[in-house]
């Protein structure tokens, strides 16, 4: 079978687990991974890095699909900055979907999103684009995830439930049917969301409180 070729973003911890939802979906072979000028040569996974960001405008003249494999530990400055770039170079970035992963027909799915094993996202359920929704979390029914968001492993949105843009889910962490986390909100690991937040920032805790501004 014939795959389309793909460029990887970002050779660090996530490229690896991206790779390995690649490999199994079976539709795009890796032609390579661009990273930083010290990793060029070397590999990851059994995979080139072949370039760096300066190169993606070359490397955009020769491939059709790249993905921002680099990952998002609260902040979304980095992957949102080469979403951007990639944009801008005329690249594509697909939508990636894991078999493991249960996605309803009735739910949509923006580019450059990875919905990593075991995930499940059900009806009406929308996520935006450049987003991370990692392994066996829950997307639940008509819940909104935002642009350039990450959601970490075993979290849950439910029902109704709104992710707004630059947001970081931690692994466990659960937004409570309805509530909305405003705009470079930062859930910590194993935080339960009860009430909406108004602002940017740092939530943690059972229920969930706000710990620190976003500066």
């Amino acid at each position: 079978m014939n795959t389309e070729q793909l460029i990887l973003v970002g050779g660090g911890g996530h490229c690896k687990s991206v790779i390995d939802v690649v490999e199994a979906s079976s539709r795009f072979s890796i032609a390579g991974i661009v990273d930083t000028p010290e990793k060029v040569g070397t590999t990851q996974s059994g995979y080139p890095v072949i370039a760096t960001d300066g190169d993606l405008a070359t490397l955009a003249r020769q491939y059709r699909y790249f993905l921002v494999t680099v990952g998002q530990i609260r902040s979304s400055t980095l992957r949102t900055r080469l979403y951007h770039l990639i944009k801008s170079l005329g690249g594509s970035l697909p939508t990636l979907i894991s078999p493991t992963a249960y996605v309803s027909q009735r739910a949509l799915i923006g580019e450059g999103t990875v919905i990593h094993h075991q995930a499940f996202v059900n009806a009406g359920a929308q996520i935006g684009v450049n987003c991370i929704i990692n392994t066996a979390s829950l997307i639940e029914h008509d819940a909104r995830i935002g642009d350039h968001c990450h959601v970490s492993t075993a979290a849950v949105i439910n029902g109704d439930g709104v992710v707004g843009d630059h947001c970081f889910v931690g692994s466990r962490a659960v937004v409570s049917h309805g509530v909305h986390v405003a705009p470079n909100g930062i859930l910590g690991a194993g935080a339960v969301l009860l009430t909406p937040t108004e602002e940017g920032g740092l939530y943690a805790g059972n229920p969930a409180v706000l710990k620190k501004r976003v500066s």
